[in-house]
């Protein structure tokens, strides 16, 4: 699902000290670290149980992703995932990107 083989799974803080801010990411998935390299995020992920997402959401992940990317990891093929009990907007259905995941309760529980 993410392009590669994932090592860990957890959650954590990005700061945006341009914006004076932190984002809350959710799901962060990365790669097994590599001797001499960036280490690699598969992908970032923000989950609402009893909300819709919308573009927002989407743009805080991107945000994430390029101060992440600014701070030594390796993000250029990196996943944003919004996981959502409650589904998505049109405007995120519409503008979905090859690179942002919408996972909903069917894909969740499909198995």
């Amino acid at each position: 699902m993410f392009g590669g083989l994932p090592s860990e799974v957890g959650a954590g803080v990005v700061s945006d000290p341009s914006n004076r801010t932190q984002i809350e990411i959710d799901v962060a998935v990365l790669a097994p670290a590599e001797h001499g390299r960036p280490r690699k995020i598969l992908s970032l992920g923000e989950a609402k149980w009893d909300r819709i997402m919308d573009i927002r959401h989407a743009e805080r992940l991107h945000r994430a992703r390029d101060l992440l990317a600014v701070k030594g990891f390796d993000t250029q093929h990196a996943v944003l995932a919004c996981y959502s009990g409650a589904g998505f907007d049109r405007e995120l259905q519409a503008g979905q990107r090859p690179d942002i995941r919408l996972v909903g309760l069917d894909q969740l529980y499909a198995y």
